[in-house]
């Protein structure tokens, strides 16, 4: 798995707690309209997004398709006449989540019996038989690469007919389309510059629900940075499974793009244009991305690079594709080109047969890299995937629990000693909006992805303004500081 994150978590209660805000993150957070979009619609749409930033990048996406098709976005799901749920297949406990949402919004149809309900991306193409014929909870069943299609099965199910198509494409990038801009803090934006992934890891489901790996146009991405720039955007997030391995070349003048070579042209975009990506697989990031990073003082110095586990004999059941040793050597690369360059990962713990010296080597992996945070899993088997088909998923729930609860202590020690470590120094922070807990306070990021927190002393400052912030006092989570 890769690019199955969207926040930042700093773990600091129980577990239970901790699978709920990874699983659940963000659920029924709807779109907002278009902004500007005075126009009066018939009939109006609501989508709630889960799981990583590709899906909410795609729910962009649809929300342009039928937003151009005559169709309203509404935050209201009572005054909904289409009802989609942008669903995610990472974990069993995610689409437990959706199921549970599905039977509400059918609840919510025998008020409102004209509703239709859809159930878009990677638990379409696994689910659809059940959820169409045996639940009867969706009218639609829309695959990742299928969206277009919208309109035309909208118009099905409203004939009474189900709406489906899951097929996957080897060329769809939707590069054509711009994507409504949902629920924007109007500072930052997500770029989607890549769709699918080659990469097959045992646990992933991917592959499956998103089909091969195919490139988008250069020039379409860096169209598009330009466009958020002149609207006011001060970031982009490059997105992609494993956008390291971006490649595009022109069919018809040949020209060759690698990321490497994408990642200048967008940071060329303007110097105070922001540029961040997600998400590395560590066997496909070159030291002519490393020095690009370098190069550019608007492209973040950070990275996140998986590891899913510290044990080579994992790795290799996983089919990461690299060693321990190998992920090390990587780590310590970054570092010499990109001194104290920010490092986060994933990290799954109680994949099939690991023992307890397994689990020790992901401990000594994660102290030994040093991560400032990390996204982190109980294994969940997937059905369809290779390690569904080729282990037994042995470990016991228990002893996951155990050795999960060791993996969030051990990080949220070194997430508080890497916060610790920049207590004193001054940080160049974007504004992004204010801070949750106090609209008294100004909350931003800084170019290593840590979230930082300092009073409005400024009146004249707002979001997407860059400012000094010295930093005086920290959390395990968060920078607190005061503008120099």
């Amino acid at each position: 798995m890769t690019n199955c994150r969207i926040f930042v978590f700093f773990f600091q209660t129980m577990v239970d707690l901790i699978e709920k805000l990874q699983d659940e993150a963000r659920q029924g957070e709807a779109i907002a309209p278009k902004f500007g979009d005075t126009r009066s619609y018939a009939r109006k749409f609501y989508i709630e997004s889960y799981g990583c930033q590709m899906n909410f990048a795609d729910s962009e996406i649809i929300a342009s398709i039928l937003q151009e098709s005559g169709y309203g976005a509404t935050r209201n799901a009572e005054e909904a006449d289409l009802v989609f749920l942008n669903t995610c297949s990472i974990r069993e406990k995610a689409e437990q989540t959706v199921r549970k949402r599905l039977t509400e919004f059918k609840s919510l149809k025998k008020s409102n019996p004209g509703m239709l309900i859809g159930m878009l991306g990677c638990m379409a193409e696994r689910l659809k038989t059940t959820l169409l014929e045996e639940e009867k909870l969706v009218d639609m069943v829309v695959g990742p690469d299928a969206y277009r299609t919208l309109p035309v099965l909208i118009n099905q199910a409203d004939g009474g007919q189900k709406g489906v198509n899951v097929l996957l494409s080897r060329e769809e990038t939707y590069a054509d389309i711009s994507p409504v801009r949902l629920n924007s803090n109007g500072v930052t934006a997500f770029v989607s510059i890549m769709r699918g992934c080659n990469n097959m890891c045992a646990f992933c489901v991917v592959p499956f629900t998103r089909g091969r790996e195919r490139s988008r146009d250069a020039f379409s991405i860096v169209a598009e940075c330009r466009d958020l720039w002149d609207k006011g955007y001060k970031e982009v997030t490059l997105l992609g499974q494993n956008v390291d391995s971006y490649y595009w070349h022109h069919p018809e003048t040949g020209i060759q793009v690698t990321f490497a070579n994408l990642l200048e042209m967008v940071a060329n975009v303007h110097p105070d244009l922001r540029v961040r990506f997600s998400t590395s697989h560590p066997k496909d990031i070159t030291d002519e991305v490393l020095h690009v990073m370098a190069k550019h003082e608007n492209i973040c110095k950070y990275i996140h690079l998986p590891v899913q586990s510290g044990s080579t004999r994992i790795l290799q059941l996983m089919n990461r594709t690299y060693t321990r040793e190998w992920y090390l050597a990587k780590v310590k690369r970054i570092m010499e080109v990109m001194p104290g360059c920010g490092i986060s990962s994933d990290i799954i713990t109680g994949f099939c047969t690991e023992t307890d010296q397994d689990h020790k080597d992901t401990l000594d992996l994660m102290a030994e890299s040093g991560y400032d945070f990390s996204y982190m899993f109980k294994y969940s088997e997937r059905p369809g995937t290779l390690a569904a088909k080729r282990y037994e998923d042995d470990v016991p729930e228990e002893v996951k629990r155990r050795r999960l609860e060791e993996i969030v202590s051990l990080q949220n020690r070194l997430s508080l000693e890497s916060n610790k470590r920049d207590l004193g120094k001054t940080f160049k922070v974007l504004i992004e909006g204010e801070s949750k807990r106090s609209s008294q306070d100004w909350m931003g990021r800084t170019s290593h992805s840590k979230v930082v927190v300092f009073p409005k002393e400024n009146k004249s400052l707002k979001p997407g303004d860059y400012v000094m912030v010295k930093v005086n006092d920290c959390t395990q989570g968060t920078l607190l500081g005061q503008i120099i």
